[in-house]
């Protein structure tokens, strides 16, 4: 019995084959056509697995763009694959932060696995994956780069949590010959605010589990476990978290 779990994001489209362990995974770009992304992943997936599209007894969508996948048997929310995905990295897990790329999200699990409550950020780029990536391009860095400056320096203050905002905030610093090690340590701060700011309003829990794009910077979730007063559990690929739990999720039905 093998099962597929296909997680669609705004920037990374993941596939998961599983058979009660992880048989294969894939990520690619999402792209302009999250359809394509999604059957193109899902190739890619078998493909690594050596297998064909008949082995799959199921396939479970998730992510924002679930929606385009005409070929999936089931569709379910991330919030239910974030939290089934990190349990069975983390059995002891009580909360879920992922940061993507368009949102982000608190989740908090029960001790049965099952999601108590949670938060999204989705109607602002503020504390995403995207708010990063116009904050490193201001400073012509890349995220690994953001990281290691950011790591060790004393933060800047950046008051506003809008992208927009923020942009012309540090595009100030910068006309005051603000050192760049302080802008991106200011920078990577203002993203635990949000995080934090997220979390005041959920339950949140130790053991906490880290996924999305935005974990797989260890200079960026240092700091951040440093604000939760926390360890984090981060997978070896974080993004795949939540195409893990759609696949579990078929697993479990079947």
């Amino acid at each position: 019995m093998i099962t597929a779990g296909i997680d669609v994001g705004s920037t990374a489209t993941k596939a998961v084959i599983f058979d009660g362990t992880i048989r294969s995974m894939a990520i690619i770009p999402t792209g302009w056509n999250p359809k394509e992304a999604g059957r193109n992943v899902f190739l890619e997936a078998l493909n690594k697995a050596g297998l064909q599209e008949q082995d799959i007894s199921m396939i479970v969508g998730t992510g924002y763009g679930r929606v385009s996948l005409a070929f999936i048997d089931r569709k379910v929310t991330e919030i239910t694959c974030h939290a089934k995905g990190a349990r069975f990295l983390f059995p002891q897990t009580r909360t879920v932060i992922d940061i993507g790329g368009q949102d982000s999200k608190v989740i908090a699990v029960a001790e049965d696995g099952s999601v108590v409550d949670f938060i999204m950020n989705d109607k602002c780029a503020a504390g995403t994956g995207r708010f990063l990536q116009v904050m490193t391009g201001i400073l012509d860095i890349t995220l690994d780069e953001l990281g290691r400056l950011a790591s060790g320096s004393k933060p800047v203050s950046i008051n506003s949590m809008c992208t927009v905002f923020a942009e012309s905030e540090i595009i100030g610093l910068l006309a005051q010959e603000v050192t760049k090690e302080a802008i991106a340590s200011g920078i990577v701060q203002t993203i635990a605010n949000k995080m934090m700011s997220l979390t005041s309003r959920v339950t949140c829990l130790e053991e906490i589990t880290f996924s999305g794009g935005v974990a797989n910077n260890p200079e960026i979730c240092a700091i951040l476990s440093s604000a939760f007063g926390a360890k984090f559990n981060i997978a070896h690929q974080p993004q795949i978290v939540g195409a893990l739990g759609a696949a579990i999720l078929g697993f479990e039905k079947l």
